[in-house]
């Protein structure tokens, strides 16, 4: 069963992460989200520590669906904190480099399938 929403703690200075709890059934979870972690899910870079508050907020489902996935693949402890990194966070493939024009799908869609990937495909690959 995955962790259910609970309280915002809010950001810790020294820590350099955004503090937050979740529910266990009845247990309370303490959960944290490094600062670098957050900038990488929200594709923000250096975002100021005011403006943290808000930048979880938006990001709330996400950040405690990892919470909740790290929280059931490790073993359960009383008392233990789910710290997310970025290496939590998966990688989306950046965006094609010029968007496909919308006559191109009139083909079949195999000239635009065959540009993205060789788009997507990195030169020393193609070997």
């Amino acid at each position: 069963m995955p962790l259910t929403r609970d309280r915002i703690i809010g950001h810790d200075n020294e820590r350099l992460a955004f503090r937050f709890t979740m529910l266990n059934n009845a247990d309370t979870v303490e959960c944290q989200i490094s600062d670098a972690a957050l900038d990488e899910l929200g594709g923000a870079r250096g975002t100021e520590s005011m403006a943290r508050q808000a930048q979880f907020l938006a990001l709330r489902d996400a950040v405690e669906g990892i919470a909740s996935d790290i929280f059931h693949k490790a073993p359960h402890v009383r008392g233990q904190i789910v710290r997310i990194f970025t290496r939590h966070i998966q990688k989306m493939p950046p965006p094609p480099s010029e968007p496909i024009a919308a006559g191109a799908e009139q083909d079949g869609g195999q000239a635009a399938s065959l540009r993205v990937i060789a788009e997507a495909k990195p030169a020393n690959a193609a070997q």
